[in-house]
């Protein structure tokens, strides 16, 4: 595939923080190409097997987890890259560990993290997922980390758009090699960003109907979604509300893919971009839905914070993740011998090093690890209902 001019391209990366020796003898990969297989083949991403997602820990085998959906926002990113011309294997990259950082039960995990190491700089994931593949993963026997490329580090720390006071994590990370975080990141990571929305905003719906939390009859005051209804109803009349149901997520994500593909084909013409960094010399997104799509969109995550992430027994869920991740980041706390023995042979003697080695080994762990680790130091725990 010709990529187009404004797209990254791999022999023109900026390279990696360690030089590397024996690439050939590896394989007929470029660069980004070797970042997103690296990224597959790390522990932190098997990891997201047993992640929240919208639900912590669900029984059920057909919900969604941080690994699923990071697979379905890669599926979403590669389409829209594709179609745009730009790099799809770093724009898989990118969608394929944006949510490495993420501790177990999701966003209520980060709300505790953040809240135990508040006076030592806090916690976010989005760092989180820098410090991990930096610092945290050592498969190689030279460096720490998974070495990789700068443009796929720069797009994870920006894709959400420049940054102007990072953290402490991200500091660390951007002194260790510099990102130019304060510029704008390239199309794929503005890709990426957007497909990660247009992955949950529709696949969360399909998840809350499937677990009783929403009606298809609620998801009728969604101008967005009754439009969708209509027509699906109209297409397949007779058809079960399952398969209905099915085919308007499938619709959905077709509808916000070909609206946020002509809006930013748009954008890049008005902008006269013609190359990668021009796209970061234009001062603004380029990758967007159009203004009447960006009010639809806003309309559907309204509805699903108030009916679905903010529901009672969601709300409920997360108070009980939040005392399970604070319980067990005190417990290590107060005697750092209860850590295996790998992660207490390295923990730092001072602080702030000391509470950010203990968050780094909790933010590693997988929701059912959180809980066994918590019956472990901590001590007995009954799971709500849900769990």
């Amino acid at each position: 595939m010709t990529l187009a001019p404004y797209a990254s391209h791999a022999d023109r990366s900026r390279g990696r923080l360690h030089a590397e020796e024996g690439g050939a003898a590896r394989g007929p990969r470029d660069a980004f190409q070797r970042d997103r297989d690296r990224i597959i083949h790390s522990i932190a991403f098997r990891r997201l097997r047993h992640k929240t997602q919208v639900f912590m820990a669900p029984d059920g085998d057909h919900f969604r987890v941080r690994l699923t959906h990071s697979l379905e926002v890669a599926q979403i990113g590669r389409t829209i890259a594709r179609a745009l011309g730009l790099n799809e294997d770093l724009t898989e990259a990118l969608c394929l560990a944006h949510d490495i950082g993420h501790p177990p039960f999701g966003h209520a995990g980060e709300d505790a993290l953040e809240a135990a190491m508040l006076k030592v700089g806090g916690f976010d994931h989005n760092a989180q997922t820098l410090r991990t593949l930096m610092r945290l993963e050592t498969p190689y026997p030279h460096w720490d980390g998974l070495n990789l490329s700068w443009e796929t580090l720069e797009g994870l720390a920006k894709h959400n758009g420049p940054i102007l006071e990072p953290g402490w994590a991200l500091a660390e990370a951007n002194a260790a090699f510099p990102l130019e975080l304060t510029g704008w990141s390239s199309l794929e990571a503005q890709v990426a960003a957007l497909a990660d929305d247009i992955a949950y905003d529709n696949h969360d719906i399909d998840d809350g109907v499937r677990a009783g939390l929403l009606t298809v009859d609620q998801l009728m005051e969604v101008p967005l979604v009754a439009q969708g209804w209509a027509e699906v109803t109209a297409r397949c009349p007779g058809c079960s509300e399952a398969r209905l149901r099915s085919e308007l997520i499938r619709s959905q994500i077709g509808l916000m893919v070909n609206d946020l593909i002509a809006e930013t084909r748009r954008r890049i013409a008005e902008a006269r971009v013609a190359s990668v960094d021009d796209v970061r010399a234009a001062g603004r997104t380029l990758v967007g839905f159009s203004d009447a799509m960006r009010e639809a969109e806003r309309g559907l995550k309204r509805f699903m914070y108030a009916n679905l992430y903010h529901h009672p027994s969601q709300l409920a869920a997360a108070e009980f993740a939040r005392r399970i991740v604070s319980g067990v980041f005190a417990a290590y706390a107060a005697d750092p011998a209860l850590l295996p023995a790998e992660w207490s042979a390295g923990l730092p003697a001072e602080e702030p090093g000391r509470s950010r080695h203990i968050a780094d080994f909790v933010a590693g762990m997988t929701d059912r690890y959180a809980i066994a680790r918590y019956r472990e130091v901590v001590g007995p725990i009954d799971l709500p209902e849900g769990f």
